[in-house]
This record gives structure tokens, sequence and C-alpha cells, in this order.
């Protein structure tokens, strides 16, 4: 089962899990940081990260970044990366869109977006590979969650690099 989900025009790292519990408890809000790094059509400056991390108002009411960092530009793009303890429907697309380009007056657009780490987990697979997590991979993973394994024996815990 899925740990969470990646929108039909996201990419990156995924966890399946065995057990249905687990999921439940490794995706419960404010769980563990999820990391995205994502490419927007128009210059997104300081105090569009001051607005992403205090609160943005959306059609889902007010939704907002843990962290925002500005990694570089190129041209009419923007490379943000964006932490989240709690993620709602397409809430990095929503919060961009709600921002806007100072010299247009347009909604700032995400062109990309990829989960880079989900807790501990980073992104360590080309698009499309799969792994399974080595057993100290899912111990930081349920420690990081404040979870307890029990019984004996392997979570299995998959990671995947899903594609666009």
């Amino acid at each position: 089962m899925p740990v969470g989900r990646l929108d039909k025009d996201s990419s990156g790292l995924l966890l399946f899990v065995r057990e249905g519990p687990l999921v439940a408890r490794l995706q419960k809000p404010g769980t563990l940081e999820k990391v995205y790094e994502t490419t927007v059509r128009g210059p997104v400056e300081d105090h569009h990260l001051v607005a992403l991390h205090k609160g943005v108002g959306t059609d889902l009411g007010v939704l907002r970044a843990d962290q925002a960092r500005i990694l570089g530009t190129e041209g009419k793009l923007s490379r943000v990366r964006l932490i989240l303890r709690e993620g709602r429907n397409r809430q990095i697309r929503r919060l961009f869109n709600a921002l806007r380009d100072d010299r247009l007056g347009k909604p700032l657009k995400v062109m990309a977006l990829r989960r880079v780490r989900f807790g501990p987990q980073a992104l360590d697979l080309g698009e499309g590979d799969w792994r399974f997590l080595s057993e100290s991979e899912e111990g930081e993973l349920l420690a990081a969650a404040n979870i307890i394994p029990e019984g004996n024996g392997s979570s299995w815990i998959m990671a995947i690099h899903k594609r666009f």
C-alpha cells in the first residue's frame, strides 16, 4: 500500500508498505517531513517565501509550508525547495497559484514538482526504479515516526521513484 500520494503531474519518492496500520501511522499529518523541489514559472522572491511560511489563502483555506528556500533561477523559472509536515490535495500547486508574479500580476505556476525526501529517506533512485529499504533504513524511518516495530522481521518497506 502506498504511503501518501503524488498527483499525476508530480514525480519523486513514494514509499510502499505491506501493513495497513503502518501506512496510517506514517502518513499521519505532522509525523514526518516531506521535502519537495519545484520549478516555478515566474520569479519567486523573499516576500513570497515569507507568505508561504505564514500561510496563503486558497480555495482549501489557509495553506502553508513549514520551510521554503529559493535554490536558484534560470531565465523566467525559479527553483524552490519546500518542507511540509502535512500535505493536502495539490497543496504546493495551490500555494504558488495564490501568489503573484510582481511584474506581470499573474499567478506563479508550478511547472515541475518532485518529492526528494520522506522523513529520513532521501530519493536515491533513477526514474522508474525501485528497491526495498535496508533494515537500518526501515529502523530510521520507524524511529523518526516514533513507531516501535511489532513482532520481528521486516516491514517490507519499498521505495519507488515515480515518473511524471
